[in-house]
């Protein structure tokens, strides 16, 4: 499978060989559903908390006579039912992760990357470069490009002055190659992988 590399300016540099095993998989939906739940659940904090009675600040004393009070038979006011008391059942400091095999999580990365192959939303750059780091510059390269919603993928590292002008640029994320995953590809309308990228991915998938 061939695709062909651009420039920032908007012209040919050649062409690229994209990998069949990697760019070519037809795309599960329940496979990518699985693995961007995985991605969210990981991310969660998981620190939200309230205090249960065994936790409330004040006396245990029985508050009032077992009989003859005209209600029911209390203990203290730590008791859920009472304002100021611990919460019955509530949430707790906890990881929201699960587990997910690590060959489904390659796979995930490999359908995701071959959904945007298929879809035509695939963009290859000879390099993600920025000569001055201004946005205005780099907005208007984009933009002869057609690329206004997308992932940009550079190789190990991503060049500064690139990284700090697509910063103010809505709707453009910039990583380097090991921050790739298949949350960030499926909700950009494009991928945009440098030729560094490519071979990065290459390495990983062998």
């Amino acid at each position: 499978m061939k695709a062909e590399v651009t420039t920032l300016d908007a012209k040919t540099d050649g062409s690229v060989n994209l990998d069949e095993a990697i760019f070519g998989i037809e795309p599960r939906a329940d496979i990518l559903q699985r693995m961007v739940t995985y991605q969210l659940a990981k991310r969660q904090a998981g620190t939200h908390k309230t205090k249960p009675r065994g936790e409330i600040a004040g006396t245990g004393k029985k508050f009032g006579r077992q009989k003859g009070g005209g209600g029911a038979r209390h203990g203290n006011r730590k008791s859920n039912i009472f304002i100021g008391g611990g919460r019955a059942h509530g949430p707790v400091v906890r990881s929201h992760a699960t587990e997910l095999p690590k060959k489904v999580r390659a796979l995930a990365l490999k359908m995701a990357l071959s959904s945007k192959s298929a879809g035509d939303t695939l963009i290859v750059l000879d390099e993600a470069m920025s000569k001055d780091g201004k946005t205005a510059s780099l907005r208007k390269q984009l933009g002869k490009l057609g690329i206004d919603n997308a992932l940009i993928i550079d190789g190990a590292q991503v060049d500064e002055k690139f990284a700090r002008a697509a910063r103010n640029i809505a709707q453009i994320d910039v990583l380097p190659a090991q921050g790739i995953n298949v949350y960030d590809i499926l909700r950009r309308n494009k991928l945009v992988l440098t030729k560094a990228a490519l071979s990065s991915l290459e390495e990983r998938f062998k």
